[in-house]
């Protein structure tokens, strides 16, 4: 916007100096030839009173060197009642230019050699036309033009830079204001809820601004609401997780109630977390930094243990790979173990008891992959499924589970893809970068792809069927 009113300003600044400038400067240029020639006129007018007295030579003579000599004037006399024609000074007009002068009893000019030649007729005593030539030299005709032309392009140049200057002025003070406010729209964008810009600049984009503040306000309004609403949601939570974890103790011992105690107390540290994390407004996926993170093979032990008793009870065979050693993984130990306990849940939840499943973690130089496949019907539209809060349609499903792991993989740098197992089911494929990139887009389909190692992709196909 700065650059095109500067623009617009020096193209309409150069079209008026132009269009006044060009037609000043040819007037000045006539002017000068005006004055020039008007001294030429004065110079003959003052001959002509002595040339209708005498036309002796010698006081002809007096008479011209007193009148400008010095000018390049010249007399001409033509023959008169037996006195021959006479030419006092210098001729530098044509001879025909002369005699039509003379014949038609007016004055004129003609082009000489280094200017111009005033011609002018005198009538002499005897009734003769005389010729007065007065010489005007080009220095004369154009004396104080270029001074004069100097002093209009100056003037012009100056109106261009200042016109310029103004709308340079007026173009940061448009731009400001806009620019500010795009710093502002990206701050926000980037969950710096404080950002606000400045109300002033024209109005329009005064009005702008209040507007973004006001949206500011509401968004920070609306997001403080929805976690004081988590908060409480999660809250309401404990008196029911009371009420289990004290029946869980009332089990007595055994494999089951003791897995029944371990989920009760999971619950309640996951509540805990929800609403801690919804009263500091801080996000629990993120980047981890060096050294953080966690060993994504003693999570996926961790889970299967748990997974394993339902699993027994419902017939359902089993397989885990990949986790006789330590593997880290740049997220949180929880982040990672929420994820898997949302894919081994919908593999309870959506397949028929007795349909297998397996685990398989692949660990390559800057990547891991997690594959979680089963053998059951499959999902018919894997697009679908990854989109967040479209759910399955059945009762208990929210639609957030693949949502979770997308994001945990996205956090990373990786993505998250569903296809065909070689079960015959549904494969889920979380990779998970290890190079220490930030986050990317939002969204599957923004993720950044990352050429996969041929050593890591070619341990998919190996050794995955169920004993």
């Amino acid at each position: 916007m700065r650059w095109a009113l500067v623009k617009v300003c020096l193209a309409v600044t150069t079209m008026v100096v132009v269009a006044f400038a060009v037609p000043l400067g040819l007037v000045v240029k006539e002017m000068a030839r005006d004055r020039a020639f008007s001294r030429a006129e004065r110079e003959a007018a003052a001959v002509a009173p002595a040339l209708s007295i005498t036309t002796d030579r010698d006081e002809l003579e007096r008479v011209v060197a007193s009148a400008g000599a010095d000018s390049g004037m010249a007399v001409h006399l033509p023959a008169d009642g037996g006195r021959p024609a006479l030419d006092l000074g210098r001729q530098r007009a044509a001879a025909r230019d002369i005699g039509a002068v003379r014949r038609l009893g007016r004055a004129s000019t003609t082009a000489v050699t280094g200017g111009s030649a005033l011609l002018q007729p005198v009538a002499l005593g005897s009734g003769a036309i005389a010729v007065v030539e007065v010489y005007v030299p080009e220095s004369e005709m154009t004396n104080g033009v270029g001074t004069a032309w100097a002093v209009l392009a100056a003037v012009g140049l100056a109106l261009v830079v200042g016109s310029v200057a103004v709308a340079d002025r007026l173009g940061v003070r448009m731009v400001r204001p806009a620019r500010r406010l795009v710093a502002g729209a990206h701050e926000l964008g980037e969950g710096k809820l404080g950002a606000r810009v400045p109300e002033e600049g024209p109005t329009e984009l005064r009005l702008a601004a209040v507007a973004f503040n006001s949206m500011a306000d509401q968004v920070v309004q609306l997001l403080a609401n929805e976690r004081e609403l988590a908060a409480d949601l999660s809250h309401r939570l404990r008196t029911p997780l009371t009420v289990l974890r004290l029946n869980a103790a009332s089990l007595g011992a055994g494999p089951a109630a003791e897995h029944t105690r371990a989920a009760v107390a999971q619950l309640e540290r996951e509540v805990d977390t929800i609403i801690r994390t919804a009263r500091e407004a801080k996000p629990q996926t993120a980047a981890a930094g060096p050294g953080a993170g966690c060993d994504v093979a003693e999570v996926v032990r961790e889970r299967m243990e748990f997974w394993s008793a339902l699993a027994e009870d419902e017939g359902r065979k089993w397989r885990v790979a990949g986790v006789d050693r330590p593997v880290r993984l740049p997220v949180a130990r929880a982040d990672l173990a929420a994820a898997l306990d949302a894919l081994l849940g919908n593999v309870f939840r959506h397949t028929p008891e007795g349909t297998a499943f397996a685990v398989d973690v692949h660990n390559g130089e800057d990547a891991v992959i997690v594959l979680v496949s089963d053998a059951g019907p499959g999902i018919p539209d894997p697009a679908a499924a990854m989109a967040r809060g479209r759910g399955s349609g059945t009762t208990g499903s929210t639609g957030l589970g693949l949502d979770i792991v997308r994001r945990l993989a996205e956090s990373t740098g990786g993505d998250v893809r569903v296809g065909a197992s070689v079960l015959g089911g549904t494969e889920v494929r979380i990779w998970f970068q290890l190079d220490g990139r930030g986050p990317v887009g939002r969204g599957h389909r923004g993720a950044v792809r990352r050429r996969r190692p041929r050593r890591l992709v070619s341990t998919f196909n190996r050794s995955r069927s169920l004993p």
